[in-house]
């Protein structure tokens, strides 16, 4: 990530914690010693600049790039501990971010994949539709059902992803 993008998504954070998913673009480009057409060419709005600091927030590798050739109950697992590592980083960010405009598409379109991934390879429960499955994963790898179960940290990543992975046997065979 080079200087500049550094210094927008290091400045939107700061902001964030002082001032909630309310900031300015213009506010951002000040703290990071940019104007606001650097910002806007980097991200392309602010939630192209929120899209951005969630993804690159996380440890490891984005939910998208989960190996396809893979068995598809290891990407679910695989996909709920990154989850849970990436919501651990920094849980009060994200407490902040929740409801923001179009931070989790990116993780809406991994979700898919990894559904029809599994209804491929016959193992969803009988009855259970790609739509059921995908609310059920989105909720699982979800930062608010993260929050809850980690309990302010009394609980580590590992185990909430464990928890969730137990869960997520409601929509497999």
């Amino acid at each position: 990530m080079d200087q500049t993008r550094s210094a927008i998504l290091s400045a939107v954070s700061r902001l964030i914690g002082e001032v909630g998913p309310e900031f300015s673009l213009g506010r951002v480009a000040e703290q990071a010693g940019v104007s606001r057409i650097t910002v806007y060419n980097q991200f392309g709005s602010k939630a192209g600049l929120v899209r951005a600091l969630v993804s690159e927030a996380g440890p490891g590798p984005a939910p998208s790039s989960l190996e396809p050739s893979s068995e598809p109950r290891d990407q679910l697992r695989r996909r709920i501990a990154q989850a849970c590592a990436k919501w651990a980083v920094d849980p009060a960010l994200y407490r902040q971010l929740q409801g923001h405009q179009g931070w989790a598409e990116e993780e809406s379109k991994a979700e898919r994949a990894l559904v029809e991934s599994l209804a491929a390879t016959d193992q969803l429960r009988p009855g259970c539709s790609i739509k059921e499955a995908e609310d059920v994963v989105g909720i699982l790898t979800s930062f608010p059902a993260f929050d809850r179960l980690h309990q302010g940290g009394r609980r580590s990543a590992p185990a909430v992803a464990e928890i969730l992975v137990r869960l997520a046997s409601a929509v497999l065979r």
